[in-house]
């Protein structure tokens, strides 16, 4: 590999705060503190938890340039920057290089499903358009689109192609992506609650939605993997893992608005389709802070 990233540990796979149908960039800013304060290992603005299908062009690109803005390079930043329009895509990428973005985050595309040799160019295209380190993120269960070992394999041969966020859901992957690409190509787990076996299997990290919530608990989980303490690692997955299911309750990012309301941190709001959650997940989600002691 031509290059080596120190990207390990928790990275936040921020929410996007509303208010009154609008971005909150109060309630966004004193969140990024918040997290970087608590230990967070990184910061990932606009994915799928910051609603990145629902913000316009100019809101994403204003998210991103919030959190490089406030992060202030104590963390690095993630930023999401994927389309299943290849030109939609380099334009984000290239916006985010410009803001100061560490690297960039970008979903295999989706809906149109192409195939091996389409995600080969599209990603190769992004690549060729920017000189900052690109994750692929492989996510079949949203996008319907499952990149290859193999694809993976020869993308990983590009200048700016450097890791993976992992959402398979397949452990084996894990293993079976350091056998094609060694272990210097970046693995982040794209799942809380199976992220303890991720790192078992040789990952370097996880882009959590639970540390939103949570985010000194999932730090001190992924630091306890880092240094081998699998014991403390188990200890904080058992205290954990109610939250990583009770987020998971109704469609992300709606439960983990409501817990960050619950604390205080931004107002339960989303935007459409997404929807606040049930009164029964309300109690799912409070039960499982209490679990994990985020709550009296």
């Amino acid at each position: 590999m031509p290059h080596s990233l120190p990207f390990r540990g928790s990275f936040t796979a921020l929410v996007t705060p509303f208010r009154d149908g609008a971005l909150d960039e109060k309630a966004f800013r004193d969140l990024v503190d918040w997290q970087i304060e608590e230990g967070i290992h990184g910061l990932v603005p606009v994915g799928t938890t910051g609603e990145s299908p629902t913000v316009s062009h100019d809101e994403h690109k204003l998210v991103v340039e919030w959190t490089v803005e406030q992060a202030r390079g104590r963390v690095p930043v993630i930023a999401g920057a994927g389309s299943n329009n290849t030109i939609e895509a380099i334009d984000l990428a290239r916006h985010a290089e410009k803001a100061g973005a560490d690297a960039v985050l970008v979903v295999t595309p989706y809906y149109n499903k192409p195939g091996q040799e389409g995600l080969y160019q599209h990603y190769k295209a992004i690549n060729d358009a920017i000189g900052i380190p690109i994750y692929i993120y492989n996510i079949p269960g949203r996008s319907v689109v499952d990149m290859s070992v193999e694809t993976m394999a020869r993308l990983s041969e590009l200048k700016n192609i450097a890791g993976v966020k992992d959402a398979t859901a397949n452990l084996a992957r894990v293993s079976m992506q350091r056998q094609a690409m060694g272990p210097s190509f970046n693995q982040l787990s794209g799942e809380d609650a199976t992220a303890l076996a991720f790192m078992a299997h040789g990952g370097d990290g996880c882009i959590s939605v639970a540390s939103n919530v949570a985010p000194r608990l999932c730090s001190d989980l992924m630091n306890a993997c880092i240094a081998g303490d699998y014991s403390k690692a188990l200890e904080l997955q058992d205290r954990l893992f109610p939250l990583f299911q009770a987020l998971f309750v109704e469609t992300n990012p709606s439960p983990t608005k409501y817990a960050l309301s619950v604390l205080g941190k931004i107002a339960d709001e989303a935007r459409l389709p997404m929807v606040p959650v049930t009164d029964k997940t309300k109690e799912t989600v409070r039960a499982a802070m209490r679990h994990a002691g985020l709550l009296n």
